[in-house]
């Protein structure tokens, strides 16, 4: 099996960002989600894709919001894709990827099987299915450091590339990636030594466990 895609999510420094390049992470996350620890000002967003210097692909991740806001981010942040991590239906990731021409991310809260079976509704609408665990009703979505049964995914066979995501940590990745066959991997509060700070040594750790 190939080794995993990886994408280290939330940066918020140029120090976070050359970590991850460091560790030859594939992606970096920029968050647009102003509850978040890790959320980024379009003016932050513009200083880091700056330090990236396409030494990495720049993801952002949004929740629910406008079209303003998505053009105003790919502007600033320079975005290679855009995740969508909230509640927006096929129609609107349609939308999403007419209007603004890049790749579209939908991530899927999973729970239980019919969770990732949502899936197949995105297969004209979406690039690509992040599957994460379901957070609580009312709390942040994403960087909670939650996992989700694994083995949900075993039957998996939809039409759209896909990725892992949900409280993987170096510990756990290299299971996760064995049990699931992952061509990608995502992280965020795992490579962190507080909330929505990164941990060089987390993501050197993350990136050799998910690649072994």
């Amino acid at each position: 099996m190939a080794a995993p895609k990886i994408k280290i999510c939330g940066v918020t420094t140029p120090a976070a960002i050359d970590a991850a390049i460091a560790a030859r992470a594939d992606y970096v996350g920029f968050n647009f989600h102003p509850p978040s620890p890790r959320f980024l000002t379009p003016g932050n967003a513009s200083a880091l894709a700056e330090h990236v210097q396409g030494r990495a692909m720049i993801v952002g991740v949004f929740v629910d919001v406008d079209d303003a806001t998505i053009a105003e981010a790919i502007a600033s942040g320079k975005l290679d894709a855009i995740q969508l991590h909230g509640s927006e239906t096929p129609e609107w990731a349609a939308q999403v990827k007419a209007r603004f021409g890049l790749p579209v991310w939908k991530v899927l809260s999973v729970a239980t099987a019919d969770d990732v079976a949502k899936a197949d509704a995105y297969r004209d609408a979406a690039d690509f299915i992040l599957f994460d665990a379901k957070t609580p009703k009312g709390s942040m979505p994403g960087g909670m450091g939650l996992t989700f049964d694994w083995s949900l995914l075993s039957a998996y066979r939809g039409p759209l590339p896909w990725g892992l995501a949900g409280g993987l940590t170096p510990t756990n990745v290299a299971d996760a990636v064995r049990t699931t066959g992952a061509p990608m991997v995502d992280t965020s509060s795992g490579v962190e030594s507080g909330s929505g700070i990164k941990d060089a040594e987390l993501i050197a750790a993350f990136c050799r466990a998910a690649r072994s």
